[in-house]
């Protein structure tokens, strides 16, 4: 973690954590995007959590984020990694606003589509992504019905997670139907005991059905 501290807090880097996180609080001030609202834990909870997968991002690769939310891990890793570029697909409209004021002033390669997961799914970014990841935003059952669709076969969904043993377990029926596998799982512990995570990599080993996602909720309502 002493390498990723490093990138948020000095050089070029840091600057463009600091602005980030400057147009966080203010946007927060409008409307809810965090309940983490101090520098110090925003730091840790935030933007060394989204970087603690930088690793597992391929050199170059063209990267999508579901329920993309304030930009986490979306932002951090295009802060730190410039050779990535992201689709990131948020519903809310003034999230989307959000991000894409953030893509603009940090200079990032990305761009947002305002749409829920499961419609966008089904159109022309369906199969296109080398990876696509998700932190806090579903179960890994539901959550893998919401990403596999959009990853390319040989690419890989990426999730972020807290305690994750249970979820796995529960969610092996979903990724063997959706055509992925886990790869790794590394849990690891975050500085100044801010709690446990574990990141999960799924390789995308076969083609997604095509009914799937299921959309019309179904995909909370009755996971996989």
């Amino acid at each position: 973690m002493e390498g990723l501290w490093r990138t948020v807090t000095a050089g070029e880097t840091g600057e463009k954590f600091a602005a980030f996180y400057a147009m966080l609080t203010k946007a927060n001030a409008q409307f809810n995007l965090t309940r983490i609202t101090g520098e110090e834990e925003c730091r840790v909870k935030h933007f060394l959590d989204s970087l603690a997968g930088i690793d597992y991002f391929p050199p170059n690769a063209d990267c999508c984020e579901v329920g993309s939310g304030a930009g986490f891990p979306s932002v951090p890793l295009l802060i730190a990694r410039g050779d990535l570029t992201f689709t990131l697909i948020e519903s809310s409209q003034k999230k989307c606003r959000f991000l894409e004021t953030v893509i603009k002033e940090l200079g990032l390669r990305a761009s947002v589509v305002c749409a829920r997961a499961e419609e966008a799914a089904k159109g022309p970014l369906r199969e296109r992504f080398d990876i696509c990841c998700a932190r806090a935003v579903a179960r890994l059952n539901t959550l893998a019905e919401y990403c596999l669709p959009f990853i390319k076969k040989g690419g890989a969904f990426i999730a972020y997670k807290g305690n994750a043993a249970e979820e796995m377990e529960e969610a092996k029926g979903a990724l063997r139907i959706l055509g992925g596998a886990v790869e790794e799982a590394r849990t690891f512990d975050l500085p100044q005991e801010a709690g446990r995570r574990t990141i999960l990599v799924c390789r995308k080993i076969s083609h997604t059905p095509p009914q799937y996602p299921r959309g019309h909720g179904k995909e909370r309502t009755s996971p996989l």
